[in-house]
């Protein structure tokens, strides 16, 4: 079981600041009490400095020493998350998150980040979103050997569904398609909305894995 822990619903915010070094207290409790509750891998999504150091010192205090942490190293500031905000209402009441998410023009400082979080004790690097940031997912898995994970997120589910409900693309080939180019730059594991359908094409033998 994995549970991801959103700066969202636990940031703390100063003079219009995210206060980071009180966010991490919170991402700490939060953390924890994923793990008390089953959680075998737990994901900061967060952006915030000096995290995953945090949050591994609290698991270990609590003796949750075998509790994966996959941290949103390179977690961009990017219009794909539209429908999933839009469903969980979780779209910022003011102001955006660009201020502790990444800038899309900047490669350099995703590698930095990722360097940030395997020192301090990551277990798999998460790249977000997946489809447009795919260079990101290949100069992660050139420097690093632990897994690499990229999320596929909503807007880019959004746009297949609906381009396959017009009759504009085949559905099934496109996903796959995209899907292999994100293991092909490097994805160990893939996050996707579309995880349902295409194992039920596997199994019926509709695709080729």
């Amino acid at each position: 079981l994995c549970q991801y822990t959103d700066h969202g619903h636990c940031g703390q915010v100063k003079d219009h600041y995210v206060d980071n070094d009180a966010t991490l207290k919170l991402l700490n409790k939060v953390a924890v009490s994923q793990a008390e509750a089953g959680a075998d891998i737990v994901a900061p999504s967060d952006m915030m400095d000096g995290r995953i150091a945090s949050i591994r010192q609290a698991l270990d205090e609590e003796g949750f020493i075998n509790t994966i942490i996959m941290s949103y190293a390179a977690k961009y500031a990017s219009g794909f998350y539209g429908p999933f905000r839009d469903a969980a209402d979780s779209a910022p009441h003011f102001g955006d998150r660009r201020q502790y998410q990444m800038d899309p023009a900047n490669s350099r400082e995703a590698m930095k980040e990722i360097d940030l979080d395997l020192e301090e004790g990551a277990d798999i690097i998460m790249v977000k979103p997946a489809l447009s940031y795919l260079d990101i997912v290949y100069q992660a898995r050139q420097r690093c050997q632990r897994p690499i994970a990229t999320y596929n997120v909503s807007g880019e589910y959004a746009m297949v569904k609906a381009a396959a409900r017009n009759g504009w693309i085949d559905e099934k080939r496109i996903v796959m398609e995209e899907l292999t180019s994100m293991k092909r730059a490097g994805a160990d594991i893939i996050i996707t909305y579309h995880a349902v359908d295409v194992a039920k094409w596997l199994k019926n033998g509709e695709v080729e894995a």
